[in-house]
């Protein structure tokens, strides 16, 4: 499978929990610059294809690279950033204290006006970055884990749910952010159940269900392809289809 231009390649993934399969040979090619969507239901396989992208599930065969380098190696490694869906940033710091320590691991210059500002930009108070996390609301915390994740300067940022907690005016921001980042060329992978952010913000969709890729294009192909009016109901179109058949 050629690698020329893509930040992420998963040839023919398959993993198993015991004797349980999860996800069945699951290829996809993520562009470089691409904002790339993961849609399923809960259960769907999209965690555990992420856990393969970051080397903490090894597949049962197929092969997964990071800018031609094997997923697991510490090459690879310095080149992602990933927010999980369950967000808890460690109760004891405060915010400036948490994002100081995640751009450490990084090797990034920890600039507190820089910082302020960017957090500015997702309507996090910066007076609040002086706190200790464990005063923050669910919204804030997430804001906190984006800020952690993108101010690493990753080419690919990995977001599992990064919409979650958020009201649409913070999801807005986010959305802002995002676009922002592919203009610097970085790649976004990104898993949500919230489809109609999923449509504005990806280039890109697959749609995963029952372990299995059952189709991939923009928002606009799968939706003419589905004759739906919107991504939900192109996705409920796929995913009902296959449970009928």
């Amino acid at each position: 499978m050629s690698t020329k231009d893509n930040t992420l390649v998963i040839d023919d993934v398959s993993v198993s929990y015991g004797a349980a399969p999860v996800i069945h040979d699951i290829s996809l090619q993520i562009k470089e610059g691409e904002s790339f969507g993961l849609m399923g239901l809960n259960g769907a396989g999209k965690t555990t294809l992420i856990k393969a992208i970051l080397g903490l599930r090894e597949q049962d065969s197929g092969q997964i690279s990071i800018y031609d380098a094997p997923c697991t190696s510490s090459e690879s490694k310095a080149r992602l950033a990933y927010l999980p869906e369950r967000f808890e940033p460690p109760w004891f710091l405060t915010g400036f204290e948490f994002l100081r320590f995640s751009l450490k691991l990084y090797n990034q210059e920890f600039d507190q006006e820089h910082v302020a500002q960017a957090a500015e930009k997702l309507a996090l108070d910066k007076d609040a970055l002086k706190r200790r996390v464990q005063t923050y609301s669910k919204g804030m915390r997430q804001k906190l884990g984006l800020l952690g994740t993108i101010l690493t300067n990753c080419s690919l940022l990995i977001l599992d749910e990064p919409m979650s907690g958020l009201d649409p005016q913070a999801r807005s921001l986010v959305k802002d952010m995002l676009a922002e980042a592919q203009t610097k060329e970085r790649t976004i992978f990104l898993s949500s159940h919230i489809l109609a952010d999923m449509e504005e913000v990806c280039d890109r969709v697959a749609v995963l269900h029952g372990g299995v890729i059952m189709s991939t294009g923009t928002p606009a192909e799968l939706k003419k392809k589905t004759g739906s009016k919107n991504l939900e109901r192109a996705f409920l179109h796929f995913i009902e289809k296959k449970d009928a058949a």
